[in-house]
């Protein structure tokens, strides 16, 4: 798997690096450690005094040059490469322009499979208006993201939030293949949606809701079965909960009754009508769930 890390120095930054410590039993084949250097930062004194916007640009190259290479040692130790030879080939970076769409062009650049982020953790009010590196990049990346919101050093309890879709499929897979450590115990959870709105619902008998309800909620169950069956040919250990409830509340509910370290879910691509007036379920996610998020998202179509 190529992972690309971005650092920048912050405490969740950190979290970051240290994630690969969860990753470092599928031994990585490439992780980039990357800066961004943004020289819109300086934009305030452009014009009125190039030379100490140069000498500024320069200081802050230097800086991310050294951040650069603590978070090569960390990732050393946190890979459990420190004092062996290196299994895993690692890159430093440090590249120039806006935050977000530098960090998803790197890894466009470098075919990477995973990009790997903490995040700030913004309120969600502040970050609904400004939005947050981790949001933006989530939105716009060619590759699965996995936004780190607490320390990660291990996997213990995982999340899959699933639908009947090619998207819950692939990160079923993804998860399988390039996240979960053998210890890992895993909840794969859907979350059906009511056939009928709760206004309708008032004017229909019990029994009535009921039929609507039975052939969503086996539906949804042949679906987690037939995954865990995935998981349990692989060797990992799983569970299933199927419940009929809003979508964001009931995912973010079983995070915190399962206490998970992760919640992984798959993604389909928006367009920038739909990221900028509809959302997706995967961004409510990024802003409500109270754990670390694996966001799988396939190659365009």
């Amino acid at each position: 798997m190529r992972i690309l890390c971005a650092v920048d120095g912050s405490e969740c930054s950190r979290w970051g690096v240290q994630a690969l410590e969860a990753l470092a039993d599928r031994e990585p084949e490439t992780v980039t450690l990357l800066h961004v250097v943004d020289p819109a930062a300086l934009r305030a004194g452009r014009g009125r005094n190039p030379i100490a916007e140069k000498r500024a640009l320069a200081a802050m190259e230097k800086a991310g040059n050294i951040l650069l290479r603590e978070a090569e040692r960390s990732a050393l130790v946190a890979l459990g490469q420190a004092a062996t030879g290196p299994r895993t080939t690692l890159h430093r970076t440090l590249a120039h322009g806006p935050l977000a769409k530098t960090i998803v062009r790197q890894a466009g650049r470098m075919k990477a499979d995973l990009i790997l982020i903490g995040s700030r953790g913004l309120s969600d009010v502040r970050g609904f208006l400004l939005g947050s590196i981790s949001r933006q990049v989530a939105s716009i990346a060619p590759c699965s993201v996995l936004v780190v919101k607490q320390p990660l050093p291990r996997l213990t309890r995982v999340v899959l939030a699933v639908d009947d879709s090619k998207h819950s499929r692939a990160a079923a897979r993804f998860l399988r293949s390039f996240i979960l450590q053998k210890s890992a115990s895993t909840t794969i959870f859907s979350s059906a949606e009511r056939p009928v709105t709760d206004l309708a619902a008032r004017y229909l008998a019990k029994a009535q809701v009921a039929v609507l309800e039975q052939p969503v909620i086996e539906r949804a169950t042949r679906l987690v079965m037939a995954l865990r069956e995935d998981f349990l040919k692989d060797g990992y250990a799983a569970v299933t909960d199927v419940q009929m409830d809003h979508v964001i509340d009931s995912i973010v509910k079983r995070v915190e009754t399962d206490h998970a370290d992760l919640l992984a879910i798959g993604s389909r691509w928006l367009t920038k009508s739909e990221r900028l007036y509809l959302g997706s379920v995967s961004e409510s996610l990024l802003r409500h769930a109270p754990c670390s998020i694996l966001i799988v998202r396939g190659k365009r179509a």
